[in-house]
């Protein structure tokens, strides 16, 4: 009996739908683990369809598809390797979130996700049957367990496999990212190898779908708890893990340890991973975004071109009498600093000839938000013309605390086809703007050094909609504000909550007033990057239509 096992693990890169792109590189995977000698070759969650596919898998012609290429994928990874592989599945009226084990040429062994997740972007369990608690699969000289994501974060099911006779665990994710989760995962993980004692792989797709990016970073375990193998975050890769059966079982050799970037280079290359797949993947390949002068329009145009390089970025400014002279200088700067085009378009005609049409209307009443408004959604008339006429993909530029109270005008700045910003606080926007200043990354298209000019970044934040207006006006300071948003929409707080932690409860009434009745412009906003557990699409779901308030 031979004492080595060895495992391709594929973590890589599919796109949702694409069946056959998806099959390709199941293959390419396939090839690369043949040529290594390995015993079997391993895929993600859900690797041929792509995930989070959502009701996309209902449809019962997709899931024919997805029949046909399996078995198309069995016939033609007949001759070497095992192949598993994550895929919905049918059997009888039911389905399953799957793990198939392809071998000579058909499909060997099924595994069926028993724990659907059914909170934040996830919702398994009005999508997929569960499936029953079942035991290892064979492949060559070893029983292999694979828990499926959210079956290794349970203890029945890798224990009943340890029960049954697994040697060894596999666990494929489609796991996609927040601040903090590999730390969760890898706490889950070590917990199943303490309790079952036996070695865990744990492999996780990357890419960007949606809001969501799957980052990678897979890795083994020894019993114990010991790392073994660490791939790298984010990146795809096809790499080899052996096995080493000894006379207390199998255990992985140490390879590959990569090392974590921290938490603001991890945001950054999400916002980045995020807009550059969402643009690969539904087949847009420029931007163009309104840059203000201002310290958000400035990190998204940063992210744009580090994304998909300053060839294929337009930056246009569109001033009106209210926009200051630093303003424009400064959106200048953001521009050549960059390296990508700077159009400069003036509203200030547009804006007269609106304000004429509609004078007969507004004659007698006092001049307002609504005269702001006019400004805001003139731009976006004009930035969805050049999207329109020369086919770039709009950015929309609101950070997360604008975002949660409203703080930006329906069909005017928040018009655009992605958001790379969405899920990120004004005081984070000040704080990436000084990490991107002082680093890169050769995963960066854009220019290495100071590409956002520090007075952007330390000036007051201005809408510049009429004369001297801060934000601050309306608004309380960012870092005050921010801090009961974690409060009131991360951690779903209570006004008590913010009262405790210090801040007026007035205030924080007033935040929380503004969180809800901002519900239907959020609604209809731009999808963005998800970088926490609070952000706001799938994992904040609230009715537009709510008249409940905090009684504390």
């Amino acid at each position: 009996m031979s004492d080595r096992f060895r495992i391709t693990l594929g973590q890589m890169n599919p796109t949702v739908g694409d069946l056959a792109g998806n099959a390709a590189l199941a293959r390419e995977a396939w090839e690369a683990g043949r040529d290594a000698g390995a015993d079997l070759v391993a895929l993600p969650e859900m690797f041929i369809t792509g995930y989070n596919a959502q009701d996309l898998v209902m449809r019962r012609a997709f899931q024919l598809d997805v029949m046909t290429h399996i078995e198309a994928l069995a016939t033609d990874c007949a001759d070497g390797p095992a192949l598993a592989i994550g895929a919905p599945w049918v059997e009888g009226t039911k389905l399953y979130n799957a793990y198939l084990i392809l071998k000579g040429g058909k499909i060997a062994s099924t595994v069926f996700k028993h724990h659907l997740p059914n909170e934040t972007v996830f919702d398994e369990v009005r999508i997929f049957d569960a499936g029953p608690l079942g035991g290892p699969y064979s492949v060559g000289n070893s029983r292999v367990g694979s828990p499926i994501c959210e079956d290794a974060w349970h203890e029945d099911v890798a224990e009943t496999l340890a029960e049954t006779g697994a040697e060894f665990l596999l666990v494929p994710n489609g796991s996609p990212y927040y601040r903090g989760k590999f730390d969760t995962r890898i706490n889950h993980m070590v917990a199943r190898v303490i309790e079952t004692g036996l070695p865990l792989i744990y492999l996780n797709m990357v890419g960007g779908q949606d809001d969501q990016v799957f980052d990678g970073a897979s890795f083994g375990l020894n019993p114990g708890g010991e790392l073994a193998v660490q791939l790298p975050a984010f990146d795809a890769t096809i790499a080899h893990v052996d096995l080493e059966r000894g006379p207390e079982g199998w255990r992985i050799v140490p390879g590959e340890k990569a090392v974590h970037p921290g938490e603001y280079e991890q945001d950054y290359r999400v916002m980045v991973t995020a807009l550059r797949d969402y643009m690969r993947k539904t087949g847009f390949r420029k931007v163009l975004l309104g840059l203000s002068g201002g310290v958000d329009s400035a990190i998204v145009a940063a992210i744009a071109v580090d994304a998909l390089g300053a060839d294929n970025v337009r930056c246009v400014m569109l001033p009106s009498e209210y926009t200051s002279d630093s303003s424009l200088e400064d959106a200048e700067a953001v521009a050549k600093a960059l390296g990508c085009r700077y159009d400069y378009v003036p509203i200030k005609k547009g804006r007269a000839a609106i304000t004429e049409t509609l004078e007969p209307l507004f004659e007698e009443l006092e001049p307002g938000l609504t005269e702001e408004n006019i400004q805001s959604r003139l731009r976006g008339l004009l930035l969805m013309a050049l999207s329109n006429k020369f086919g770039e993909m709009l950015l929309t530029t609101g950070n997360k605390s604008e975002v949660a109270v409203g703080y930006a005008t329906i069909y005017g700045d928040m018009a655009g086809g992605y958001n790379p910003i969405k899920d990120l606080y004004k005081t984070r926007v000040f704080e990436t703007c000084r990490w991107r200043n002082d680093n890169h990354r050769d995963w960066m298209s854009g220019p290495k050094g100071e590409v956002i000019p520090v007075r952007v970044i330390e000036k007051p934040p201005s809408a510049e909609l009429r004369e001297d207006q801060k934000d601050s006006d309306s608004l309380p300071d960012y870092p005050e504000l921010d801090a009961m948003l974690e409060i009131l929409v991360d951690q779903a707080g209570s006004i008590g909550d913010c009262v405790a932690a210090g801040f007026d409860r007035e205030v924080a009434r007033k935040v929380e007033h503004l969180i809800y009745i901002s519900e239907y412009k959020r609604f209809q906003s731009a999808p963005g990057a998800r970088l926490t557990k609070g952000a706001f699409w799938l994992d904040r779901r609230y009715p537009i239509v709510n008249r409940w308030r905090d009684p504390s």
